[in-house]
């Protein structure tokens, strides 16, 4: 490569990771957009999960098929783009495969390079076979439509084209290592066992074209990258990076323990103290100024963490028992609207140079029903299946707190139980002095 070559490249590398840099600094804005939560206690449990989950991916080989072919493709991704290192050497300063020092070592790199390579290629195809071909429920369901239906498989040829770019470089590269008297700075370096079944393609060609080829897939490749890169920012791939931070954050308490508005819990406090003055106390936390949420700027910074983390497989909403029979609640839909809804704020405050002005929207009711919200029993369910500690049940209770504590909204029957706890103490609808009147019968 010469001087021009290698300035283009830079130029490559300074744009797509630019850009790159530029949309994480807006996705970091739109999470702490949220209201604050203390998720930096137990910072041992908190690694641990992060490294059995995230990094592990304990989670995911609970469904053994789609588990270890997510396996195959995600430890092929990280180790394959560890040869990203000398793309980006070479492509600087102009050298070719500046590893190959190492010897024995490299030759054992590039060979496991290309096996995860061609595993990757195999699990690519299973997994649009389940998608396309199969079409398993989850992938077909109705909330699953338009561009998040089409982005997964989006994916998938990315991946192919990346991989099959990878192959195709160290085919010509070796067919030009071969070459008696050949070019001089193609060494024999490395050990190719797939390529090396490629590379006869090229035999006939003239080493001149087999070397133009050779650096149109080396460009393609490294350009395939950083365009891939970029695109995570679109794409329900972004996983790839959030699932870290999102399981490192994730909620420690049991799965049942609902968490409590601290406003409400003190006044609760204060009414069953006797010894207390209601007139002298003050809350410790102070009046909140909205019960519950009804946009996503009233939710907690990892809930919205927990939105752009969210994958969309649909392993929640196919273990949802409301979903299951036919009610309209999809935990799936709830995590794609809340990011959506992010994204909508996040576009209203660039083009308000940092100040969001309002529109006329909200999360609730322009983007989920209260019919989906009531839907839900707090199972857990979604919250158990997720490969990478989601929460969709933590905003739906958040929203139905605003239903019932802000506008008065809750089902007829449960506002008929909490009036008959207020006056009765139970939720049925008998005074208290008749509570037994059933022994007598």
């Amino acid at each position: 490569m010469g001087y021009l070559d290698s300035i283009l490249f830079a130029i490559l590398l300074i744009v797509g990771f630019g850009y790159f840099f530029t949309n994480i600094k807006k996705i970091v804005r739109n999470i702490n957009l949220g209201t604050d939560v203390n998720r930096k206690d137990n910072s041992k449990a908190r690694w641990r999960n992060m490294a059995m989950i995230a990094l592990g991916q304990s989670k995911m080989v609970k469904r053994p098929i789609a588990g270890i072919l997510h396996i195959i493709v995600y430890v092929g991704f990280i180790i394959i783009n560890i040869e990203l290192l000398e793309i980006i050497i070479d492509g600087l300063f102009g050298t070719h495969r500046i590893f190959a020092f190492l010897g024995t070592s490299y030759n054992v790199l590039i060979a496991s390079f290309e096996i995860l390579a061609l595993l990757v290629l195999v699990a690519v195809f299973a997994f649009w076979t389940r998608r396309n071909v199969i079409k398993l429920k989850r992938f077909v369901s109705k909330d699953l439509t338009g561009f998040p239906k089409k982005d997964a498989n989006y994916i998938l040829y990315f991946e192919v084209v990346i991989m099959s770019l990878f192959l195709l470089m160290n085919a010509s590269d070796l067919h030009l290592q071969n070459i008696p008297g050949g070019f001089s700075h193609f060494i024999k370096a490395g050990s190719f066992p797939v390529s090396q079944f490629i590379e006869p393609l090229f035999n006939g060609v003239s080493s001149e074209l087999v070397m133009l080829l050779n650096e149109l897939f080396w460009w393609l490749h490294i350009i395939g990258i950083l365009i891939f890169m970029n695109y995570l920012y679109y794409s329900k791939h972004l996983h790839i990076l959030l699932a870290f931070p999102n399981t490192y954050f994730a909620d420690l308490n049991p799965k049942g323990q609902l968490s409590n508005l601290a406003s409400v819990t003190n006044e609760v406090k204060l009414m069953m103290d006797p010894n207390a003055d209601p007139y002298a106390a003050t809350p410790e936390n102070g009046v909140p100024s909205k019960f519950g949420a009804s946009d996503v700027q009233d939710l907690k910074w990892v809930q919205l963490l927990n939105a752009y983390t969210c994958t969309e497989c649909g392993r929640c909403t196919s273990a949802c028992p409301a979903n299951i029979t036919g009610k309209k609640l999809s935990p799936r839909k709830i995590m794609m609207d809340t990011r959506d809804r992010i994204e909508e704020v996040g576009k209203n405050i660039d083009a308000n140079k940092g100040i969001f002005i309002p529109d006329n929207k909200t999360l609730l009711n322009d983007y989920i029903t209260p019919e989906e919200l009531w839907a839900c029993t707090s199972c857990n369910a979604c919250v158990e299946e997720c490969p990478v500690n989601i929460s969709p049940l933590s905003i739906i209770v958040d929203l139905r707190r605003y239903l019932v504590m802000e506008q008065s909204a809750a089902p007829t029957s449960l506002n008929a139980m909490m009036t008959n706890i207020e006056n009765n103490g139970a939720p049925w609808q008998y005074n208290q002095q008749d509570r037994l009147n059933w022994k007598n019968e």
